[in-house]
């Protein structure tokens, strides 16, 4: 039990440390980050859930949140994939597999993929026409992080977890207007403007960490986690963060304190206290109804979030003997623009 103390404390010292605050970054920052890929949610339970799911146990998908929740994965192997329609007709796709060899005996292991189509965007550069800028066509900017990850149960209460990620973004070749004069016979100086292309790529190595704690009071259960951390990144002459994000979190099933059948009924509950780089302090709650452990009903509502203030969800699961297939589609208001769907598919083994 007093390793298990330290190695929390260990923990709980190195997210606080890793977190803005313990950089000393007191002050308000307002869309200070790049890659903010990193943070759209990408699994559609979770996302239903406000993201409110720091203290969860779960499957692949896990690596998205919090590393540490695959760490007592139920099965030999879980598999999870999906689709985001972002705003803007943005899409995010995104895949995850977990394995647990020997039931589990060395840890569980991971991979995850995120990619970003965003489209054809038209590419134009200023100039002194009666257009006031030139068409320099079409480029397809993308985005795209490989992870793989690890997490293990210390003890039947402590569980920890981490990721590394390759992240990169690449948004097209730019049009870098470049100048220069020409003198002719009259000794008259004329100022000529030629376009280059230049490639607009970048990439960096992010660390995932996270903490998870059964309490030991009924199913609550504790978690941290710190995610995107990484050096910062030069794009042409500035530089840029990762979207860097702590989060504490806290589980439970609320039916502990009545007498029900859990194989028939469970409500969990969930709140995250979150505390981004770039955007200021947000509290999310959210809560899921199961019934059968087939069917799942899930919303929540998010405090001090300017975007959205809710989700809702609902998923489907049923197991064919080993074999469990289930999927999950959540839908969130995102004014001005059209709502967010996900759709997540998972499978067990």
């Amino acid at each position: 039990m007093k390793k298990i103390f330290i190695a929390s404390t260990i923990a709980l010292t190195a997210c606080l440390l890793l977190s803005p605050a313990g950089y000393g970054q007191e002050q308000q920052k307002l869309a200070q980050t790049g890659m903010k890929f990193l943070n759209v949610g990408t699994d559609a339970r979770s996302a239903s859930l406000g993201d409110a799911v720091t203290a969860f146990e779960g499957g692949a998908s896990s690596m998205f949140y919090n590393p540490a929740g695959m760490s007592r994965l139920s099965n030999n192997a879980n598999i999870s994939f999906g689709q985001t329609q972002w705003i803007a007709d943005i899409k995010h796709l995104h895949a995850a597999a977990a394995f647990a060899p020997l039931g589990g005996a060395y840890g569980v292991f991971g991979v995850t993929l995120q990619t970003v189509d965003y489209g054809d965007l038209q590419r134009t550069v200023r100039a002194d026409n009666t257009q006031g800028f030139l068409d320099m066509g079409t480029f397809q900017p993308t985005a795209l992080a490989l992870g793989v990850s690890y997490a293990r149960a210390l003890s039947d209460r402590f569980s920890i977890g981490g990721s590394v990620k390759y992240v990169n973004q690449n948004l097209g070749d730019a049009a870098k207007a470049i100048s220069y004069t020409y003198s002719d016979t009259t000794q008259q100086d004329t100022v000529f403007t030629r376009y280059v292309k230049v490639q607009n790529f970048r990439e960096v190595a992010a660390f995932d960490f996270g903490v998870l704690y059964h309490t030991g009071y009924k199913s609550l259960t504790f978690g941290m986690a710190v995610r995107n951390f990484a050096k910062e990144i030069k794009f042409q002459d500035e530089t840029f963060q990762l979207p860097l994000i702590f989060k504490i979190g806290l589980a439970m099933d609320a039916l502990d304190f009545f007498d029900v059948d859990k194989e028939m009924h469970s409500l969990l509950v969930s709140v995250d206290a979150t505390h981004p780089r770039d955007y200021p302090e947000q509290f999310n709650v959210g809560l899921e109804y199961s019934f059968m452990k087939m069917l799942a009903l899930r919303g929540s509502y998010l405090f001090n979030n300017s975007e959205y203030n809710y989700s809702l969800g609902i998923g489907l699961q049923k197991s064919f003997g080993t074999y469990l297939l289930g999927l999950d589609y959540s839908y969130t208001p995102f004014k001005p623009f059209d709502p967010v769907h996900r759709f997540t598919f998972q499978f067990s083994l």
